[in-house]
């Protein structure tokens, strides 16, 4: 069997409970407990929860009244960004023995590619194992990992063996471990997705297999081709060092639920200020300004406008805010307010890239 495209080492490293394990680590006294990253007030979200937590449904972005519930014994502990960022970078420097071609997607987890990498090892299996465990005798902590041929394998397999694991998918291997994976596992594909996909009939990849490209189109639209492709193996975005942000944004959640837009202009001036000092910073202007709602069901809206020039000034972002607040009616009192913008002057277009078949024809004959 071969594939018609280049065969990549692609390693995903995933972070266990990132921030509830740093806090645990610091803190033995956490150690075995169930624990919770953020705001315990009846107004809090959940950031992240330790594995003892999610034991009980604990879940990131969950209420904190909500989590509380689930779990009575559940401590919280307010977060510190400074620290996770600190133990972040002592991973990163960890990558950096093996390759260059480091693409970060959060403080907590990244892609490799070590198709070709400092230390000529050809095996990404060893070289996966080997990072772990660094990171475990540098920071103390443990990572899961995923290895395969591009970065959507990848990253779905890096979920199977967590925590503390990790889990090879071979070239020959790909197919038939694509076909037998559930849908909702297929990274991309949201709760909302996967609910419209099992009314379809889709419930494994090997349903997904048997959809056609026109099906997938008219029921998915845009993202219908994603889907036809990476059921077969086919994910060609390379690992991306510098990765380009696609939107900038900041946003607050009230201690109170606001009922009226006049209670709310004071806020999106704040986070207007605190967009522009982002912008400023990261040397970033866009032309679409989207207003995020979050209401106090827990329902969420957004409202956008795209205007003919780039902005970056917290006076231009907040009229548009505005202009968008006063757009429609409010459906219900008010929890949360965001401010993004994209569309921005980083954008690059898409260039595919033509190669011959004969090129990219590559055997399974690929150590990993």
């Amino acid at each position: 069997m071969e594939f018609d495209f280049p065969l990549r080492k692609i390693i995903h490293v995933d972070m266990d409970a990132f921030y509830a394990s740093v806090e645990q680590h610091d803190n033995p006294d956490l150690k075995g407990k169930p624990v919770a990253v953020g705001g315990g007030s009846k107004r809090g979200v959940v950031s992240a929860a330790s594995y003892e937590a999610r034991k009980f449904g604990v879940r990131s972005a969950m209420s904190s009244y909500i989590a509380q519930r689930n779990c009575p014994d559940l401590i919280f502990v307010k977060p510190r960004f400074d620290r996770y960022k600190e133990v972040s970078q002592q991973v990163r420097a960890v990558f950096f023995e093996y390759t260059d071609l480091v693409e970060p997607l959060s403080l907590d987890e990244a892609y490799l590619d070590v198709t070709k990498n400092k230390t000529g090892n050809p095996s990404a299996t060893l070289i996966a194992q080997e990072i772990r465990q660094k990171i475990l005798a540098k920071t103390g902590l443990t990572a899961s990992a995923g290895i395969s041929i591009n970065k959507f394998i990848a990253k779905v397999a890096s979920d199977y063996n967590k925590p503390n694991g990790q889990k090879t998918v071979n070239p020959e291997e790909v197919l038939a471990f694509l076909e037998d994976l559930e849908i909702r596992k297929f990274y991309g594909v949201g709760k909302v997705t996967a609910e419209k996909m099992y009314k379809l009939g889709i419930f494994t990849g090997k349903d997904l297999k048997q959809k056609s490209l026109e099906f997938l189109d008219a029921n998915f639209g845009k993202s219908g081709s994603y889907y036809y492709n990476v059921v077969r193996g086919i994910h060609l975005s390379e690992v991306k060092p510098h990765r380009i942000p696609k939107s900038v944004g900041a946003e607050r959640t009230f201690r109170e639920n606001l009922s009226s837009e006049i209670f709310m202009l004071e806020r999106l001036e704040h986070i207007a200020i605190e967009l522009e000092r982002r912008l400023l910073k990261s040397k970033i202007a866009g032309k679409t300004i989207t207003l995020k709602i979050k209401y106090s069901d827990f329902t969420l809206q957004t409202r956008s406008k795209t205007l003919p020039y780039f902005i970056a000034d917290k006076e231009l972002i907040l009229e548009t805010a505005k202009e968008l607040l006063y757009q429609d009616n409010l459906e219900n009192s008010v929890r949360l307010l965001g401010i993004s913008l994209a569309n921005l002057n980083t954008d690059k277009k898409k260039t595919e890239k033509a190669v011959e078949t004969k090129q990219l024809s590559v055997q399974l004959k690929f150590d990993f």
